[in-house]
């Protein structure tokens, strides 16, 4: 099948072949047929299948036809995150080159007021995150009575930072004569008791098993204590085979502490997380694809927005505290048809955490092997010292009489010498693994 035959406009069709595509993902060929039939849409669809195009494309199209009234944005597609949005942003700007489309971009972290006033405008799309739209419409600067066509993307993301109460909010200021399409790649009870009060007689698609890991991802775990965890990441990420990676942990600081580390051992790193404003993070993320830098180290606030061609590896700092994190986090590279390799570093800890992925996603992670022989490495012996011969007893004499000792000169404190802060204290074998690659 090829995109021609979802009936797609021809402006369409030469957007998407200069894009580099020509044949539609299972998600694009179930779904953008019924879109265009302006049919309601339940989509459940793993991270890194091609979902956003599948609503993208057949709103361009639906969309090419009708005006824009100020303040009265006629589609509006919410995204959990502020990276999120700015990706399907991108997509609408490539894929509708060739369509005089207007856009907005509602997320916060930037300044209000060129987004005002492109609202003032009027615009045929609005890409926004539920705060920063809660936050105009209560400014009056927004009107949703216009809107005839709503995505709610990520929407398991949205239940998990809490954002369901809102998206009830402005579902109810939407017309109720409207078509509504909602993604998600997991399908947990709150989902589908929302789906089935703003969704009418909707077409379901589901293209894999929820919470499935994508099989064209090598996934693998390697023991390593938490002291020398950084120690192995660098050695992990000096394979030839590495050429992007994105690295995650769990909390911010440890973000920050281990980009740190891994300029002073040499590596090109840049990182991304909540404590960072947007357009800083926006900076971080041109880097990252512009090649200026090859590693992006980055909290879960980057897991469900980032969509980079090329990424060949993820790392697993940390293993997420939520399986369906680990799904999300791992689906950063094998996208659009590529392979790729998703490495989780693993201490005793963090057994019960790995036991909820496997029982998530339904599949085994294999050790990567020729690591664990490291840790179980006996130390080398030293030799035990010898006897000494014992000493003929002396006869022991007046106090006056014994010979005097000269006495002995304190030897200066000896410095210890300067730790090095990447120090994990690993002075074992080189594992097998790190002489071949994987």
């Amino acid at each position: 099948m090829s995109f021609a035959d979802l009936g797609l406009s021809d402006e369409l069709l030469r957007a998407v072949t200069e894009a580099g595509y020509d044949s539609p993902t299972e998600i694009q060929a179930a779904a953008i047929p019924s879109i265009l039939m302006m049919r309601d849409l339940l989509g459940i669809a793993q991270t890194g299948t091609g979902k956003t195009a599948a609503f993208v494309l057949p709103m361009i199209d639906i969309l090419s036809h009708g005006r824009t009234r100020a303040m009265m944005p006629r589609s509006l597609i919410l995204e959990p995150t502020r990276e999120l949005a700015a990706q399907v942003a991108e997509n609408f700007e490539k894929y509708g080159k060739y369509h005089k489309l207007s856009m907005a971009l509602l997320i916060g972290g930037v300044q209000m007021g060129d987004q005002v006033k492109a609202l003032e405008k009027g615009v045929d799309v609005l890409i926004a995150t539920p705060g920063r739209l809660k936050d105009l419409f209560e400014r009056g600067k927004i009107l949703l009575n216009g809107c005839s066509l709503l995505v709610i993307d990520e929407a398991d993301r949205m239940l998990d930072m809490g954002f369901i109460p809102d998206i009830e909010e402005i579902c109810a200021k939407l017309p109720t004569n409207r078509q509504t399409l909602l993604f998600s790649a997991t399908m947990p009870a709150p989902i589908k008791k929302l789906a089935d009060k703003f969704l009418s007689n909707p077409k379901s698609v589901e293209v894999a098993r929820p919470a499935s890991t994508n099989t064209n991802i090598t996934q693998y775990v390697v023991p390593a204590p938490p002291r020398k965890k950084r120690e192995v990441l660098r050695a992990l990420l000096r394979q030839p085979d590495v050429k992007t990676a994105i690295i995650f942990a769990n909390r911010k600081t440890t973000v920050r502490e281990l980009v740190q580390s891994l300029k002073r051992h040499g590596f090109s790193a840049g990182e991304i997380h909540g404590d960072m404003d947007q357009p800083s993070r926006l900076k971080e993320l041109e880097r990252f694809k512009a090649e200026h830098i090859n590693i992006l180290v980055a909290s879960d606030v980057a897991a469900r927005g980032l969509d980079i061609k090329g990424v060949t590896h993820v790392f697993n700092h940390d293993v997420p505290w939520h399986p369906d994190d680990y799904v999300h986090r791992i689906g950063r590279t094998g996208r659009g048809g590529a392979t790729g390799i998703a490495i989780t570093l693993v201490s005793d800890a963090d057994a019960e955490h790995i036991d909820a992925i496997e029982k998530l996603t339904g599949h085994k992670i294999a050790t990567l092997e020729g690591f664990g022989a490291v840790d179980a490495a006996p130390a080398p012996s030293k030799p035990a010292p010898e006897k000494k011969a014992a000493r003929p007893r002396r006869e022991s004499q007046p106090a006056a009489q014994q010979p005097s000792r000269p006495k002995t000169q304190a030897k200066p404190a000896r410095s210890a010498p300067a730790r090095d802060p990447d120090d994990d204290g690993w002075n074992g074998p080189v594992p097998g693994f790190l002489s071949r690659g994987f």
